[in-house]
């Protein structure tokens, strides 16, 4: 502890870790390390922070560690060998990925194992919330780590939920982005479909947002779908990967889910196609007249 702040360290600094590490930081909390497979040198400097070479210095030097990696395997890398967990009793991991739930399930065991606490805090926001500390967070584990991690969840946060036990966040998570995605894609079918007939799209634009076609994806989406302009704030593969894992929930539920299926499709194309780090906003390059052979 430092000043009455526990000591953070963050792996997986990435868009969401590196935006995450700077909030923390400007609200006070000492990040002591930062560990990525890119060194985050630059970031290190401008919080204060140094940069770790493995990830058991992360967790020496840390009462609290914040995980925020891509996908499934490379969550079971940074946990699986135990050197995360390595001298890690006592130490509370809040892990923020959007991953598969009983991968998060995996990790609470492996960290109660050796005396460790780990909480599932799923992200329903993006970059510029995670910088300013407004995210949406769905909570999951034991209710005393989420106790303890109250403080600093504030922090991140405008609003945060205790769900249940491990995995349930990242159900919901993967509800929220599957329905997300598919309301993407439609909104790119709508105007594309719209461009085609030659209506104006600022025009429709205004209509959708005044009727039943209005959404929070319209919102964020339209324009850039639009101008063609689709700078990164949730990517083309992250959609394909967060519809992947919802459609993994529906088959073991016995459930038949056409759109999200479909929306999948759409999104695996665009990464087929070499465009899986634009934003999920790209989507409508396959939907608009001449724009997917471009």
């Amino acid at each position: 502890m430092t000043n009455g702040q526990p000591t953070i360290g963050i792996v997986g600094v990435g868009r969401m870790g590196a935006n995450m590490a700077r909030r923390l930081h400007d609200v006070g909390y000492p990040i002591t390390r930062v560990y990525d497979l890119r060194p985050p040198d630059e970031l290190a400097v401008e919080i204060s922070a140094q940069v770790a070479t493995t990830l058991s210095e992360v967790t020496d030097h840390s009462d609290v560690v914040i995980t925020v990696v891509t996908d499934d395997a490379a969550m079971r890398s940074i946990f699986g060998q135990n050197e995360l967990l390595d001298g890690a009793s006592g130490k509370l991991f809040i892990n923020c990925a959007t991953i598969t739930p009983s991968v998060h399930v995996e990790v609470e065991r492996l960290a109660e194992a050796v005396g460790a606490q780990s909480l599932e805090a799923c992200m329903a926001s993006s970059i510029p919330q995670a910088r300013d500390g407004t995210l949406y967070l769905m909570c999951a584990g034991q209710e005393a780590a989420y106790a303890r991690a109250e403080p600093i969840l504030d922090d991140l946060s405008h609003r945060r939920r205790f769900v249940g036990p491990s995995g349930t966040a990242a159900q919901l998570k993967a509800l929220v982005n599957m329905v997300m995605n598919i309301n993407t894609a439609g909104l790119a079918e709508g105007l594309g479909l719209a461009e085609g007939l030659g209506v104006d799209l600022s025009l429709v634009r205004e209509v959708f947002a005044e009727t039943g076609a209005a959404s929070r994806v319209l919102e964020t989406d339209a324009e850039d779908m639009q101008l063609r302009d689709h700078e990164v704030y949730f990517s083309v593969s992250h959609a394909a990967k967060d519809s992947g894992i919802a459609l993994d929930l529906a088959t073991s539920s016995g459930l038949n889910l056409p759109l999200a299926t479909a929306t999948k499709c759409q999104y695996d194309r665009l990464v087929d196609m070499g465009k899986g780090a634009l934003d999920k906003s790209a989507v409508a390059e396959l939907t608009f007249k001449g724009r997917s052979d471009q």
